[in-house]
């Protein structure tokens, strides 16, 4: 039997020692025991006491282990020259491999062993061999109280001196094995092998720890050595023998370095999941702001980590390792819709965060900078064009938009002219005086040499305007979306310096077109001028005051019947009506769990949206024209339409379900910068988008271009550098259409989810997807969706449905016709 105590780092045993169970030694915690320091290793050992609870090996009372050395001085002695000898042989008979090859013999399977084996990759068991099952298999009976079929790799170890092992006792077994497992122990054995170069077999291992190879022992001794990623490794293995050696001593001290920071690294995990659950139980107006997960960095990477998982947008394996822990530990599964609900409930992200707006990555706040940089522009610029800009304060001047519009880009005003013909103007804001391309910046440059500005000056004049200019062409268009709009340019410079304002002085590009009897072009012009917007009217107040038709507003009426014969010119040019339904979607405190939504659904073909589009298509073309012949390189569009035969869909109704079929089949939209292209759908033989310079980039280009011909000036850009520019802008424009189209369902579907589940919606029929499954418009909300309709409907009829399931995060809409008795 064994004693087992410490002494100058070693282990030992003594054949007159009384045995283990004797001095019962008590590892205690190893942060409230005294240490003492191996000058060898460099590690910590406990300090432990033992207490004689056997007759015959003393009084009873506790004892430390130096008191024990006059007990035991003698037997020390002379078990020290024993092991000497005895580890002498054994390194001898090591070294020269027969006794290594001998530790490797395994025993031969039967019936009654118990052993211990792999059922797959995360569960080990222990059980007892049955019987044989064919050649080499074995059936086993394990700790679960499962009989299954085992093959011999499988098998881990065979615990050494039983046999007829009752498998009703397997439990028992292991439970006394766990009780008897103390780590620390092999710290002490590392130590001893490690002096004598020595390596050993679990069996080994038990003698020297408890004093013993008994089969629990040798069992626990085996758990020890198979669960140690620190002081031991595998030297060899032949089936369930292996025979382990001591790490060295720098190895150890790096693996248990690597240790301390894992348990480091899971007390940081623990304390972050307790941050968790405490935010997930509060009630939603106590939860913590996002702000205050942000603040300290370990927390903020961990936060950040599960939201990029929830969005599917890990920048690194070690991030989605470490979504994948906290929600482990959280006791999800590992998926992005489990880090997505986790995030609102702890009130991180609201309960209808836009994901694609984060999968995107696109901007919508402004940098610090931007912002200080568009408040020296709106103090500090002067505008080049003051001396030749045309006064039109006189006219009567229409802003027309929807209601929520904060960019106002353009109006309108009409006069007739004394023969009968009409006048119409095309105000567009002029924003270029606030955000200039390179070329220009040097010739303002030049102004401020010759007016002997310092160079610091300069440079911040060269900083302010380009920095203005490139974030502007890094997000390509301002996006609209029912919770938000995020402008193109900062907000104050937009609203305060570019955008028309009612009764207010406002500089502008204006396009003026004298009409023919039959909507053609008459005559043009295209000059900068200075305006003061009369009305800001809605779609639905311009018309009503159409459908009033109060005499004091002749120039409204005058703007509805150039619309009128320019929309009929158009169509004997070959244009293409594709007007439909439009959908709009306010969100009222999209934070909130349940906002506000405000749906409007407006048809193209209203006779004041008819007459805005009118007229921004009539600017197009003579934007393009004045480019055609003064040689601008501009971005022309157009858009080919020669296989389009409109007399086949004539069969359709007129307006979105014949609007539907010719879009399906229209080709892609064209650029040329060089010379107009003919835009087929429009009927035009050139069109340049020219309207809308404060949301979107490629407008503002075209108005550098224009501005610097009506100033006797080279245009800023070549063919090439607008296309160049134009290849980024459009790829960002693109994302923001989806996105835009994404988020527009979202809540066009959470909206008819709060409906009653009774209520009825008109649908008309686009087309047959496959057999009676049609593609619907729901006439009342605006939106496209798919359902069964009955035999007998076809293409143009309209339906009714009933909503049977709406789930906005999944883009899940269903519907069911209703069919009335």
């Amino acid at each position: 039997m064994a004693v087992r105590a410490v002494h100058r780092g070693s282990l030992f045993r003594s054949a007159v020692s009384p045995p283990l169970l004797t001095f019962c030694c008590r590892f205690r915690h190893l942060s409230s025991l005294p240490f003492r320091r191996s000058s060898k290793v460099g590690l910590r050992f406990p300090i432990f006491c033992c207490v004689n609870q056997f007759p015959g090996y003393g009084d009873g009372c506790p004892r430390s282990a130096h008191s024990l050395v006059d007990c035991v001085t003698e037997e020390l002695a002379a078990w020290r020259s024993r092991r000497t000898v005895r580890a002498n042989v054994k390194m001898r008979l090591t070294s020269s491999g027969e006794l290594l090859e001998d530790k490797l013999v395994n025993q031969e399977l039967k019936k009654g062993l118990l052993l211990e084996f792999k059922r797959d990759s995360d569960r080990i068991l222990l059980g007892v061999a049955e019987r044989p099952d064919g050649k080499k298999n074995w059936m086993v009976y394990d700790q679960n109280g499962v009989t299954s079929s085992i093959k011999p790799q499988q098998i881990r170890y065979i615990i050494p001196g039983v046999e007829n092992f009752d498998h009703k006792e397997i439990l028992k077994f292991l439970q006394k094995a766990q009780e008897n497992l103390d780590p620390t122990l092999l710290e002490i054995a590392w130590v001893e092998l490690l002096e004598n170069n020595a390596s050993v077999t679990a069996e080994e291992l038990a003698e020297m720890i408890f004093g013993s190879a008994e089969p629990l022992e040798s069992y626990c001794a085996h758990l020890l050595l198979s669960k140690d990623e620190i002081y031991f490794t595998v030297m060899e293995t032949k089936g369930s023998r292996s025979i382990y050696g001591p790490r060295p001593t720098g190895q150890v001290e790096e693996l248990l370095r690597k240790k301390m920071a894992e348990e480091a690294a899971e007390n940081e995990l623990q304390d972050f999941i307790q941050l968790l659950l405490s935010a997930k139980a509060k009630p939603a107006c106590a939860k913590p702001p996002k702000s205050s997960w942000l603040v300290d960095e370990k927390i903020r990477y961990k936060i950040e980590s599960l939201e990029a998982y929830a969005i599917d947008a890990c920048k690194s394996d070690e991030q989605k390792k470490t979504a994948g822990m906290i929600l482990k530990a959280m006791g999800l599964t590992k998926t992005a819709s489990s880090a997505l609900n986790l995030l609102i409930n702890i009130g991180y992200f609201p309960v209808h965060v836009n994901l694609d707006l984060l999968k995107l990555n696109i901007l919508t706040d402004h940098s610090e900078e931007i912002i200080a940089a568009a408040g020296s522009l709106l103090s500090e610029s002067s505008d080049p064009d003051e001396m030749n800009r045309k006064d039109l304060t006189h006219l009567k001047v229409y802003a027309i938009d929807v209601d929520e519009a904060d960019e106002l880009d353009d109006a309108l005003s009409a006069t007739r002219l004394q023969d009968g013909r009409i006048r119409v103007w095309i105000h567009v804001a002029d924003p270029t005086r606030y955000v200039e391309p390179g070329s220009i910046v040097d010739r303002y440059l030049l102004k401020l040499w010759s007016a002997e500005c310092g160079l610091e000056q300069i440079a911040m004049v060269i900083f302010i305007y380009l920095i203005m200019f490139r974030d502007a062409m890094r997000r390509g268009t301002s996006i609209f979306l029912p919770t938000g709009t995020y402008p193109m340019f900062p907000e104050k410079l937009a609203m305060e310096g570019m955008s028309l304002k009612q009764g207010e002085l406002c500089n502008a590009v204006s396009v003026s077109v004298v009409l023919h009897s039959d909507g053609s072009i008459a005559e043009y012009s295209v000059q900068n001028s200075i305006i003061r917007p009369t009305y800001m009217l809605t779609y639905e107040s311009a018309t009503e005051l159409l459908h009033l038709n109060l005499e004091e507003e002749a120039e409204l009426k005058m703007l509805s019947e150039a619309a009128a014969l320019r929309l009929r010119w158009r169509r004997q040019q070959g244009a293409i009506d594709t007007s439909t339904l439009e959908t709009r979607i306010k969100v009222i405190n999209p934070e909130d769990p349940e906002p506000s939504i405000n749906l409007y659904v407006e048809n193209q073909a209203d006779p004041a949206m008819r007459l805005v589009s009118e007229m921004m298509i009539l600017c197009g073309e003579v934007v393009a024209t004045f480019g055609s012949c003064n040689n601008l390189p501009l971005p022309y569009r157009g858009q080919p339409q020669s296989n389009i035969d409109v007399s086949a869909f004539s069969h359709l109704p007129e307006g979105p379900v014949r609007s539907s079929a010719i879009v399906r089949i229209m080709r892609a939209a064209e650029i040329d910068f060089r010379k107009p292209i003919r835009h087929g759908v429009l009927g035009l033989p050139g069109y340049v988008q020219f309207t809308s310079p404060i949301r979107r980039y490629l407008d503002l280009l075209a108005h550098y271009q224009v501005k610097a011909f009506l100033r006797g000036e080279s245009p800023p850009f070549s063919a090439g550098q607008l296309e160049g520019m134009a290849s980024i802008v459009n790829m960002q424009v693109r994302v923001v259409r989806r996105l835009s189209s994404s988020s527009l369902r979202y809540w066009v579907i959470e909206f008819l989810r709060r409906q009653p589940r009774e209520k009825k919606y008109r649908a008309l029929i686009l087309k047959f997807i496959k057999d009676r499954i049609a593609a619907l418009l729901l006439v009342e909300v605006g939106m496209q969706a798919s359902a069964w309709v009955s035999v007998g409907t076809q293409v143009g009829d309209e339906v009714e449905v009933q909503v049977e399931e709406a789930h906005p995060r999944d883009d899940v809409l269903s519907l069911k016709e209703f069919i009335r008795n």
